[in-house]
């Protein structure tokens, strides 16, 4: 099993959700978040000034799903959530140890 997270711009949260979705993936989580990557952030113009965000806001995705799936969902994260600007954001995908269901005690690709 993998986690794959992406942090992307909220704009493009809905897009991104229903990317993942089509793929039949049931379990997601959805957080915000505050940071910065590699790239400066442009200033916005905001009631006629320049106004420049240190640390923009993102939404973060979350899905645990079997190693087979993992390409797919990656592929289907950034095609939805690309603009072609800087600040587009970034998916992570790690391994997952164990998952357990606190529930009945189901352990691995049964409890997700």
């Amino acid at each position: 099993m993998v986690r794959v997270f992406a942090y992307v711009r909220p704009h493009r949260l809905e897009d991104v959700k229903s990317a993942v979705s089509a793929l039949n993936v049931t379990g997601l989580t959805v957080s915000d978040a505050r940071g910065c990557g590699n790239n400066p952030e442009a200033a916005v113009l905001f009631a006629g000034q320049e106004v420049l965000t240190t640390l923009p806001f993102r939404s973060k995705i979350e899905v645990v799903v079997p190693d087979e799936d993992a390409g797919e969902i990656v592929c289907a994260m950034v095609e939805a959530a690309r603009t072609g600007q800087p600040g587009d954001g970034k998916v992570f995908v790690e391994r997952v140890a164990d998952v357990i269901r606190v529930r009945t005690g189901q352990r691995g690709d049964a409890a997700v």
